[in-house]
């Protein structure tokens, strides 16, 4: 059905061959057919851009600079992954985290604002924080190697990681 009528059999087919929902400020489009083709192909072309990056900005929440491996953490199944002197790459962190966070050596989260938990737990803590990149998780990967310049907020790719 479509505004109370039925979809005749070529569009069905087109949405069963390749349909695409996109979620942009609160507003939803649903492509398909050759129209979900283009946007398929421009969202493509965006993450590639995104992961070529070679340095991230953000909004500094503790000063300091480090260079240190990579570990993203996004599940409560990652915790594991954390070694000492890590730097902790997560959307965002939470209270539950605080276990291992006195062993990392920096922060850098996709989410946050000056008064987000990574900000706050990263002066209690003392170690160098950078919020708000919008795209860490996206661009980094386990095992890379950064610069986090928490001085002027820039986290600088160094080394990726042989995948």
């Amino acid at each position: 059905m479509k505004n109370g009528k039925k979809v005749d059999g070529r569009e069905l087919a087109e949405r069963e061959e390749l349909s695409i929902f996109k979620l942009e400020n609160y507003e939803y489009e649903i492509f398909f057919g050759r129209k979900a083709r283009s946007v398929k192909d421009a969202l493509v072309l965006e993450a590639d851009a995104i992961t070529e990056r070679s340095e991230l900005t953000g909004v500094v929440a503790f000063q300091g600079k480090i260079t240190g491996r990579v570990t993203i953490v996004i599940l409560k199944e990652d915790y594991k992954k954390i070694q000492d002197g890590d730097i902790l790459i997560t959307p965002m962190t939470h209270p539950d985290m605080v276990t291992f966070l006195h062993r990392i050596s920096a922060i850098i989260t996709d989410e946050g604002g000056i008064l987000c938990h990574a900000a706050i737990i990263s002066r209690e803590l003392k170690k160098p924080c950078i919020i708000g990149t919008k795209i860490a998780t996206q661009v980094l990967k386990d095992g890379d190697i950064v610069e986090v310049d928490a001085d002027n907020g820039v986290v600088t790719i160094l080394k990726k990681a042989k995948i």
